[in-house]
């Protein structure tokens, strides 16, 4: 029995002396790990040579037409083809959220501001629905309603843009929103630029309004054709 005492005392010492008795003690081997730091895992550093490839750099050239995050794109002329922009408008100075006024942030002193910061001409409305399909489509659907491709894969809580609540959600706070996410929503301040955001913004309110316009909100001239005739249903709105 006293055995057994001894070896339970000699193991507690050990334990001890392995959790307290060493600290402060300086090597210069490296430590011992079971689960090795990140830190010290094997890899490149910046400007270092390797082996492996033909030129002898462990770094690899930009795929072509990268772009650095925060610069402008190349600008042509307003009649380039590939100037969507037509005359550039707020695209003159591509910027991400820098600074503190409402073109940046959505608010207007303490509250959220409402309003597109540049004239919403057509080709931002253009712009606005390319950025639109590429990054929210993919959960708020094409019509805005929540029910894109990745709430078939139980990807649950998708807002649905065209509910009053958001319909009536003030510019600024869906400017916030999609700079710093909300709920399961990820933030995309990093990768969609400002005039993007007010862009994508338009474009929503086209859809909103393309979902719940009445006969009322045609021109008087069209409204007054037989097929817009007050008497005539409207097409279905989908579910």
């Amino acid at each position: 029995m006293l055995r057994y005492f001894f070896i339970g005392f000699a193991l507690f010492v050990l334990l001890l002396v392995s959790m307290t008795g060493l600290r402060g003690w300086k090597s210069k081997r490296p430590p011992i790990e079971l689960f090795p730091d990140m830190v010290r895992q094997a890899k490149y550093k910046a400007q270092s040579e390797s082996d492996f490839y033909s030129d002898d750099r462990s770094a690899r050239h930009h795929v072509k037409g990268t772009v650095p995050v925060g610069y402008a794109p190349p600008q042509g002329n307003s009649s380039s083809s590939h100037d969507t922009m037509g005359d550039l408008g707020p695209y003159q100075n591509i910027q991400f959220s820098a600074s503190p006024d409402y073109v940046a942030t959505g608010r207007m002193g303490n509250q959220w501001g409402t309003g597109i910061p540049f004239e919403a001409t057509a080709a931002v409305m253009k712009r606005g629905q390319e950025r639109y399909n590429i990054n929210c489509a993919v959960c708020h659907g094409a019509s805005g309603m929540g029910n894109g491709i990745t709430s078939k894969y139980g990807l649950n809580g998708i807002a649905n843009q065209q509910q009053q609540r958001i319909r009536d959600m003030a510019d600024g706070e869906i400017f916030n929103t999609i700079t710093w996410g909300k709920n399961t929503m990820m933030g995309y301040g990093a990768t969609i630029q400002v005039p993007d955001r007010w862009a994508i913004i338009c474009y929503l309110r086209a859809l909103q309004h393309s979902q719940h316009a009445t006969i009322k909100d045609l021109p008087e001239d069209i409204a007054a054709q037989k097929e817009f005739s007050t008497t005539a249903p409207l097409p279905a709105q989908p579910k």
